[in-house]
């Protein structure tokens, strides 16, 4: 079994090569895939860098601008894919997801069963350490709304630690997926639940982060928003073969 980090980057210096580190240093052999909107700060230049450490391990796709967190992930599930991962993770960067959650991930697929395992703040009350009130107030109603309106049986809608089989990537039809925010994330989970997959929740304490600058904005909000009125509307279809 082959299974993959993916770490969207932009402008995470202050804690890339900790992250980075912590992956590696588990008992799990988790290999990594940074994807950087060409972060000014040099992030790719530390990735690239460990790369002389880590070479069969840490690879990195460089890309030109800020082109948004859905489509960093839908580069990286092409190029896991493509080379063949059984499993393949998101995460942050920031360290508000705890790399020693990661085996307990891949537990509930390897072991368990499930095709999606979901790092969820809210399956089992509401987990999350150092965000203002309002934020959690925002977050935990977005996917109850999230819940009433597309009818899917997951608590952390909006969650973006997670893992994949590989099949289930396989099976989305990536060029209909049409948000590239925080509610790609919404719309990743649904696909997956209206084919058909198995999906458990794994529960997790998210913290939000200590070092660099978050990359939340009310247009993020917006977008997932109304982009989730309108996901309930659309035919979900496998990828054609």
């Amino acid at each position: 079994m082959k299974q993959i980090v993916i770490i969207p980057t932009y402008n995470e210096k202050e804690n890339i090569e900790k992250m980075i580190r912590a992956v590696r240093a588990l008992d799990i052999d988790f290999h990594i895939l940074v994807i950087d909107d060409g972060s000014p700060d040099g992030t790719a230049a530390i990735v690239k860098n460990l790369q002389n450490e880590f070479a069969d391990s840490l690879f990195i796709v460089e890309r030109q601008g800020k082109q948004g967190l859905g489509t960093a992930y839908i580069t990286g599930f092409k190029w896991s894919v493509e080379h063949q991962y059984d499993f393949i993770f998101e995460m942050d960067a920031d360290f508000s997801h705890n790399p020693n959650d990661l085996p307990r991930l891949y537990k509930a697929c390897a072991e368990n069963g499930a095709d999606l395992a979901i790092g969820s703040r809210y399956c089992n009350g509401i987990s999350v350490i150092n965000w203002p009130i309002g934020r959690v107030i925002m977050s935990y109603y977005a996917s109850m709304y999230v819940r009433m309106v597309l009818g899917m049986k997951v608590y952390d809608t909006t969650a973006g630690f997670k893992c994949y089989r590989r099949k289930v990537l396989e099976t989305i039809d990536f060029s209909r997926i049409k948000m590239r925010g925080y509610g790609f994330q919404i719309e990743m989970k649904y696909n997956a639940y209206k084919l058909g997959f198995k999906i458990e929740e794994v529960p997790i304490i998210f913290i939000d982060r200590t070092e660099g600058t978050s990359k939340m904005s009310s247009g993020i909000f917006g977008e997932a928003f109304w982009g989730v009125i309108k996901l309930k509307f659309r035919t979900i279809k496998p990828v054609k073969s």
